[in-house]
């Protein structure tokens, strides 16, 4: 019989088996804590990996729609010139055109004003809202003040004239409303000396 040189070296430490010293049991409860941990672990890449995956889901709907609501954005802006022409057309007519029995000239202007309402509800459909804030609280997110002038039918600090109206779409500020800001009543003129009314003697 032939003997194997490399197994059979006198010299050679015999290879030990560490689960030889530990009982079935123990063997068991050691491969059994081990899959534990390995299960412990797949559990919480798969909850990690889950909540990842829903994270996802939702910052993607909220993505898609933004792009529905504000796609429509730049076509909108450039819109609202004509819009702003066809006020303008119709804030230009003396009060006596309006009450005029003449044919054409009434049907034009019932032309321009069907026009710009029709032009209104367009962008509406698409999400464009017409802001008009007379006589609301000033709000720079909203208005662009351009003046502000004593007026004593309005409160301070109330928009109390309307320059150019303003838009949104969706919950952004597309173009904001050019005001005029209340300054409240005129203030009252003092006499020198601090009495209003002379006294006679």
């Amino acid at each position: 019989m032939t003997q194997n040189p490399a197994t059979d070296n006198p010299n050679a430490e015999p290879a030990v088996d560490e689960t030889a010293t530990l009982s079935p049991e123990e063997i068991i409860q050691a491969n059994f804590a081990k899959i534990e941990a390995e299960r412990d672990d797949l559990k919480d890449k798969l909850l990690r990996t889950l909540a990842d995956m829903e994270n996802l889901r939702r910052r993607t709907e909220r993505e898609i729609g933004d792009a529905k609501t504000y796609a429509v954005t730049s076509f909108a802006r450039d819109m609202l010139g004509a819009a702003d022409n066809l006020r303008r057309a119709l804030e230009s007519l003396p009060d006596t055109a309006r009450s005029t029995e003449e044919p054409a000239l009434k049907a034009l202007i019932e032309g321009v004003d069907l026009t710009e309402r029709d032009l209104l509800k367009t962008l509406e459909r698409h999400g464009v809202r017409k802001i008009d804030p007379l006589g609301e609280k000033f709000d720079p997110n909203m208005h662009q003040a351009m003046f502000e002038a004593p007026d004593p039918e309005v409160a301070k600090g109330l928009v109390s004239k309307v320059v150019q109206s303003g838009y949104k779409i969706g919950e952004r500020v597309l173009r904001p409303a050019l005001v005029g800001i209340s300054a409240g009543g005129p203030k009252p003129q003092a006499t020198e000396g601090g009495d209003p009314t002379p006294t006679a003697h």
